[in-house]
């Protein structure tokens, strides 16, 4: 039986983690966290905020890989005197500290959820991400996972630890939030919506499969030491997605084909060139490497994904 250290149980991607790794007999797993829950348990362990001075020391006792999916999320508009110094303390400086701390537990691997922002924001005109690509973050958030990953790399280097790092797109699934709920609830007034035209290729990939992807990477022997790009394998348009959700919805799309053009003018005149990319242009991720070097396949589509999705906004809605 492997003993994971789960940091993060409690968001988004850590709590669908959680449930899994709790349904395999294979797994022990103790969740690092923040603040007490109740009801208290034996494989909860409180360790506060996470920065450079957390105490892991009562977590790590007997664990096999920790899976470090706990980081200050990136946000839309920061409102923070120093954003970079801030996504620092957590997502690098709290990131190396667990690990180090791991490493003196005699941890053997140590895999770290991190971002496609490393890769950049777009790859509209270029190939898909890969890999093997120059990191080129764009915004504090994204620095600060790429630096964490140089941290860890240079700890693997220096003492034999396992680093597997993965970089998803855009998660979706139950529970989702931020830019996917704002889509989802704008499809559900009804009301036509201007994405008709809007035929770019976006990657994303369904919390199950990412879920099914962490698990392979604590299990799998050629996972130590890689990086990992990792989608649902089906891009989709912004016209696409809205129509899989309003299908989903039991509505009409209703889609009007505003011009591309007109989005792109839009966002020039409103300085908000990046919010409109990120809407109509592209982001494609290669997941090629994962598909192979460890076998791996998306056990969901992304019709499942979406209806998966939308089923669990209907029931919240209610």
């Amino acid at each position: 039986m492997n003993t994971v250290l789960l940091t993060g149980s409690s968001g988004f991607v850590g709590s669908a983690l959680l449930a899994e790794l709790k349904k395999l007999p294979e797994f022990h797993v103790v969740s690092a966290v923040r603040s007490a829950v109740s009801p208290a348990s034996d494989d909860v362990v409180v360790v506060g905020n996470i920065d450079g001075t957390t105490d892991y020391s009562s977590a790590l006792n007997g664990v096999d890989v920790v899976v470090h999916s706990a980081a200050r999320a990136h946000i839309m508009r920061d409102e923070v005197a120093d954003p970079l110094a801030e996504y620092r303390k957590v997502n690098v400086e709290g990131t190396l500290n667990l690990a180090k701390q791991a490493i003196a537990a005699g941890v053997k691997r140590f895999v770290y959820i991190s971002s496609i922002k490393v890769n950049g924001e777009s790859t509209t005109g270029l190939p898909a991400f890969i890999e093997a690509d120059a990191a080129k973050p764009e915004d504090p958030y994204g620095v600060s996972k790429y630096e964490a990953e140089e941290g860890l790399r240079l700890l693997a280097q220096e003492t034999g630890l396992e680093v597997v790092i993965i970089r998803p797109p855009l998660v979706y699934g139950p529970g989702v939030k931020a830019n996917f709920l704002s889509l989802l609830k704008l499809s559900a007034t009804g009301l036509p919506l201007p994405f008709g035209a809007v035929n770019n290729h976006r990657s994303m990939v369904y919390v199950g499969n990412l879920v099914s992807f962490i698990i392979r990477c604590i299990q799998h022997p050629m996972a130590a030491n890689q990086t990992f790009l990792v989608s649902d394998g089906e891009d989709v348009s912004l016209r696409n997605l809205v129509t899989y959700i309003r299908l989903c919805l039991g509505c009409s799309p209703r889609l009007l084909p505003v011009p591309v053009g007109l989005f792109k003018l839009a966002g020039a005149l409103t300085g908000k060139r990046g919010v409109v990319d990120r809407l109509v242009g592209d982001l494609q991720v290669d997941s090629s490497k994962a598909r192979t070097l460890l076998e791996w396949v998306p056990p969901f589509t992304v019709s499942q994904g979406v209806e998966a999705t939308v089923a669990d906004f209907m029931n919240k809605d209610k």
